[in-house]
């Protein structure tokens, strides 16, 4: 959620730094700058109200030790305690529309955020060669099939498109990721490891800005709990509501999850094999920090997503997403794209973003700099690291050989237990 404090104070420059993002947010700035100055009048107006209805609440007392007569004052306790009451009301209506307006209002790009649309994002660098064939290079789905690694159909056949059969060697590559990055970032980049709920309730979805910015893209039960989209939302909530110390932070959790997502809004968009599916699983990284720090956490965030890649030699171009294509409650956001040859694109495995206190206005997380000190907010940030189904396209596409077999990169042979995927393997 927004500082309000920090639009009334200066307004002009909060507006211009929304705007960068979103021309439209403008009116709605001001709006809400309306709708704090009438709440604001509306707290002074009632607490006046108080003060008078304290005052005559004295003054009968005062008469009645007197035996003076009440009646008339009685009367216009009657009358105060009638309009603290309609003005109470009125207050506490504008207390929810102003908390309604302000949670739907997107965190302002910082400064460093090129301006513009998806257009106007900026390849930072890239890494690594890009693979050569001398034969026609496979897509992932056909390599699949062959393998017999991947089954779409069934997966259709159970549940519905976008939910895919992982089978045999298929199986083993999905666990063996997990546990590669899972001790990658745990022993090396030194992240507690977290195994968090795939449910989320419906103040966890506010907290980190799923809601209302995604929802529509999010599967809903019965009993109101949301199928996790990611790791992100338990994680950044497993501190709601409580005040951390200073000396704790940085706080760096890494944590495994299937994921769910509607895709509402993408349909015909990538939708052979499985680069736009509505199951999936992920490593998240998700950190805390002092705001001092977030520009600093944001780099090492993104450098312990890119040694993923770089581990399993996959060739990549880091991006700066313009104001326009951030997400609604990041700050600054780069995403890292890996290079797919059967598809022969570009495919996003991993944004890494700050938030600074945006989300931890929104679920309130705060620490304290020293002891006995008031309490700030904390700056959020997380990270895929990372999302296994285009990671596992870009796997099987650039390292296709053309006997039909996939070589396994060297960080996972351990974990597999071999080092090519063969239509025989197990």
């Amino acid at each position: 959620m927004i500082d309000l404090k920090r639009l009334r104070d200066a307004p002009e420059e909060f507006k211009a730094a929304a705007a960068r993002r979103d021309a439209g947010l403008v009116s709605q700035l001001d709006d809400i700058l309306k709708l704090d100055l009438h709440r604001r009048a509306l707290v002074r107006q009632v607490e006046a109200l108080k003060a008078d209805r304290n005052h005559a609440s004295e003054e009968v007392a005062h008469l009645k030790r007197q035996r003076a007569d009440t009646t008339e004052l009685l009367a216009r306790l009657k009358d105060l305690s009638k309009m603290i009451k309609d003005q109470d009301q009125e207050l506490r209506e504008a207390d929810r529309s102003l908390k309604e307006r302000l949670l739907g209002i997107p965190n302002p790009p910082l400064e460093s955020v090129p301006e513009g649309d998806a257009s106007a994002n900026q390849e930072l660098r890239s890494w690594g060669e890009l693979p050569r064939f001398t034969f026609e290079p496979k897509p992932h789905w056909e390599l699949g099939e062959t393998l017999g690694i991947l089954d779409l159909a069934r997966g259709a056949k159970v549940t519905g498109s976008g939910f895919p059969f992982y089978t045999g060697q298929g199986s083993r590559l999905v666990r063996s990721l997990i546990n590669f990055m899972l001790d990658l970032h745990t022993q090396e980049h030194g992240y507690r490891e977290m195994w968090p709920p795939a449910l989320i309730n419906e103040d966890s979805a506010w907290g980190t800005g799923q809601l209302p910015d995604l929802e529509n893209n999010m599967y809903v039960t019965e009993d109101g709990l949301y199928l996790a989209p990611t790791a992100e939302v338990s994680v950044t909530n497993f501190h709601r509501d409580e005040i951390l110390l200073g000396d704790q932070l940085p706080l760096s959790y890494a944590a495994y999850a299937p994921c769910f997502r509607r895709e509402a809004g993408a349909h015909g968009k990538d939708t052979r094999g499985i680069i736009r599916i509505h199951q999936f699983d992920k490593v998240e990284l998700v950190r805390y920090c002092t705001p001092e720090t977030s520009s600093d956490q944001l780099e090492l965030l993104l450098g312990h997503a890119e040694a993923v890649l770089q581990r399993l030699r996959l060739p990549y171009r880091v991006l700066a997403l313009a104001s326009g294509d951030i997400g609604f409650s990041s700050a600054k956001t780069y995403d890292l794209e890996v290079w797919a040859a059967g598809v022969d694109t570009w495919l996003e495995v991993s944004s890494a973003s700050v938030f600074t206190d945006f989300q931890a206005r929104r679920a309130n997380i705060r620490y304290r700099p020293q002891p006995g000190a008031k309490p700030e907010f904390v700056h959020t940030l997380n990270a895929s690291g990372l999302a296994l189904p285009r990671t596992i396209v870009a796997l099987l596409e650039n390292n296709q050989q053309e006997d039909g077999s996939v070589r396994v990169p060297e960080a996972l042979v351990s974990y597999m237990g071999v080092d090519r995927l063969t239509p025989n393997g197990a």
